[in-house]
């Protein structure tokens, strides 16, 4: 059996170069938002774990913890939370993304309140 090409393989699921690019240049971590707050909590003089579980059995990770106070830091980014301000929907795939989109925010209430009623601080 030949192998298959490389532009096969390599395949995207994205509707553009651009779009594939763009989405590939996103963060998981280490956002400029979320560099700017941890600039400013560490310079108040605040320590606090990075994109750390809160607790061993959450599959759920906060962009900022602080383990003994029970303060767990959430960042939503302006896109995969729909600010009010600066979201801008896409218009290729707009079906995908928009059920994409309504899964990550029905998972961040469902953080929001299994931290709260864990004891956090959920901010």
């Amino acid at each position: 059996m030949e192998a298959s090409p490389a532009s096969e393989r390599s395949a995207s699921w994205a509707t553009s170069p651009g779009s594939r690019a763009s989405m590939r240049a996103n963060r998981g971590r280490d956002t400029g938002p979320e560099l700017q707050v941890r600039r400013l909590v560490h310079a108040a003089g605040l320590r606090y774990r990075v994109n750390a579980r809160p607790e061993p059995g959450l599959r759920r990770t906060a962009d900022l913890l602080f383990r003994g106070s029970r303060v767990a830091v959430l960042i939503d980014g302006c896109f995969w939370h729909v600010c009010p301000e600066h979201h801008q929907a896409p218009k290729a795939n707009a079906a995908f993304w928009s059920d994409k989109i309504a899964t990550n925010r029905a998972r961040d209430a469902d953080t929001n309140h299994v931290l709260r009623n864990r004891g956090w601080m959920v901010v």
